[in-house]
């Protein structure tokens, strides 16, 4: 019989009540404990899950193989590294820290002790991502809007660390290639931090991917089109639905003269399950995360070159 993997939650805030739930429905895992500095809050989501609440992270050493880290941004990289040196393995909510020097620092601990640390990076388990892995090849174009209703969580950090970080994480995934230019620019509207932004990413490789995000629309929009040699493709994250034209060497035939157009559609599943079942399967089998660390680290250089753009062009919205 399988030894159970015995796991806490780190912020029993809204999102992290939800890893709370989907680690209490795992057969092989044991939820030790929720930790929250919130005495009440952790108390409310420890009940539900039959399980102990803390309001030290610290109490947790010593009892765990593995958390997930789901506090603020500003405190991720004093917890993991409190875990990390006493060799657990972290699961660490996006962005990965505040600044590449404690990300850097984290993933060193964790290279030399042999400990795994995953980025969460949710959108790499969207059923749409995933299908385009099989279309989408060395992308020359790529546009993208993520836009969302105000909400008070997730203003501690701008909304190019909160909401942009992860399209950069899917354009990296998908270009595989270092960055030659970045142009951005933004501005707070209701927070203090940067509300809406827009960037312009230069590849080496010569693609092209202009980047908008904003947390004060009045509806939520997210949309992805990428352009490659002979294909054009859609994604509509709302609707469910991908758009693929591509060349069908028939001349005069169709829509578009010598292209073809095929409409997929695709079933949302629960990506945030699926995000942790990936890292308690890389937790038992010592395997490489779908998210690793430097992965976090390399979007997130990026979120932060973009930050520094804004503060050049000192908020002005690229026209």
């Amino acid at each position: 019989m399988n030894k159970k993997l015995k796991v806490g939650v780190i912020g029993a805030g809204y999102l992290g009540k939800f890893h709370a739930e989907k680690y209490a429905r795992m057969d092989n895992v044991d939820l030790v404990g929720i930790v929250d500095r919130n005495r009440s809050l952790a108390e409310n989501v420890a009940g539900k899950h039959n399980t102990k609440a803390y309001i030290d992270h610290k109490e947790l050493l010593g009892k765990v193989d593995a958390v997930s880290i789901v506090v603020s941004t500003p405190a991720h990289f004093a917890v993991s590294k409190d875990f990390l040196e006493n060799d657990v393995d972290l699961l660490i909510e996006k962005p990965m820290t505040v600044t590449l020097e404690e990300a850097d620092e984290l993933i060193s601990i964790a290279e030399s002790r042999g400990l795994i640390i995953q980025v969460g990076h949710l959108e790499r388990f969207n059923p749409a991502v995933v299908a385009l892995r099989d279309i989408v090849k060395n992308p020359m174009f790529i546009e993208s809007h993520r836009l969302s209703v105000y909400h008070s969580r997730g203003t501690d950090v701008s909304v190019v660390l909160d909401l942009m970080i992860h399209d950069i994480d899917i354009m990296l995934n998908f270009v595989r290639s270092d960055i030659k230019a970045i142009h951005a620019a933004g501005i707070p509207v209701i927070s203090e931090h940067v509300d809406i932004a827009n960037a312009r990413l230069e590849f080496e490789s010569g693609c092209i991917a202009n980047v908008t995000a904003s947390r004060i629309s009045i509806k939520k929009e997210r949309k992805v089109r990428l352009f490659q040699k002979d294909a054009y493709v859609s994604v509509d994250f709302a609707d469910c639905k991908i758009t693929v034209i591509n060349k069908t060497g028939q001349d005069g035939i169709g829509l578009i003269p010598g292209m073809g157009i095929k409409q997929l559609s695709f079933t949302n599943t629960d990506a945030l399950e699926d995000e942790l079942v990936s890292f308690v399967k890389a937790v038992k089998r010592r395997e490489v995360p779908e998210v690793t660390g430097q992965m976090g680290r390399n979007a997130l250089k990026i979120a932060l070159s973009i930050m520094e753009q804004i503060n050049i062009t000192g908020g002005r919205l690229l026209t």
